[in-house]
């Protein structure tokens, strides 16, 4: 059974599980009603994926019913973030995704959007950006009604225990990147240092984010990042996640929930 789900007042849900086996249940069902819906809407839904135990989590839509009931023809896969290594590195996000999920769904191979990995990480970022100006004008991609960006359907992004998602790491000047929609970084505090990353304008002009966050070591960042702790904590990316328009929703376990405020969670 849920632990517990609330709304806050600024329009974000968080749910907490007691069990990891229903967080991913839930999560497959949530995914599958945005697919459906955008489908209806749009005749494609674009999604873009993190990397880290999210693949894992989401694993249930490669099983009945999902399997059969998800129209897969119409998903289109973009990354968040990805690592600037061989598709087949052990690092590589795309990889990962790869193993654990796209190989086991009927996805058209064409519209699996991985990055150029065959060239710097400034060069990587640039092409990517690119490819995704050209699917925002054909519409694969909706673009937003309050800015230029791209509007994802979806965008799914787990949290490190510094609170980064994507790769956006704390105390980064890229968190202050407005105008490109991909970034890239040559420095990153985790291993591997290349990386390019969507930028926070375009995670918040998404139709639906969802934060995915399990085990304890992301407590205290679950704790920074959603609850009310006054102006002199510093922000940390993860709670730099407020999407304009879109809807945004936190998936947690009891141990990633664990120091959350719950009395400001209105049941």
């Amino acid at each position: 059974m849920m632990a517990f789900s609330g709304a806050k007042e600024d329009g974000r849900e968080v749910k907490i599980y007691e069990y990891l086996d229903e967080l991913s249940t839930d999560l497959a069902e949530y995914i599958s009603e945005l697919s459906e819906a955008s489908v209806k809407e749009r005749g494609v839904f674009a999604i873009a994926l993190s990397g880290g135990s999210l693949i894992s989590l989401i694993r249930k839509l490669c099983e009945a019913p999902y399997s059969k009931t998800v129209d897969w023809s119409k998903w289109y896969i973009f990354w968040v973030d990805e690592r600037v290594v061989a598709k087949n590195h052990a690092d590589s996000n795309y990889k990962l995704a790869k193993d654990g999920f796209l190989s086991k769904v009927p996805i058209v191979p064409s519209h699996v959007h991985s990055i150029n990995d065959t060239v710097s990480a400034e060069k990587a970022a640039e092409d990517y950006e690119f490819v995704i100006r050209q699917l925002v004008r054909t519409r694969v991609i909706s673009v937003s009604d309050v800015s230029d960006c791209p509007k994802f359907d979806l965008i799914l992004l787990g949290m490190g225990p510094d609170g980064h998602i994507a790769s956006l790491f704390p105390d980064h000047s890229i968190l202050d990147e407005k105008d490109e929609w991909v970034t890239f970084v040559t420095d990153s505090p985790k291993p591997p240092p290349e990386r390019i990353t969507f930028t926070l304008p375009v995670i918040n002009s998404a139709s639906n984010v969802a934060v995915v966050v399990t085990g304890s070591s992301k407590a205290e960042a679950a704790h920074l990042a959603i609850d009310d702790v006054g102006p002199d904590v510093p922000s940390s990316p993860a709670k730099m996640v407020q999407p304009t328009k879109g809807k945004l929703i936190w998936y947690l376990d009891k141990a990633a929930a664990s120091k959350l405020d719950c009395t400001k969670c209105s049941e």
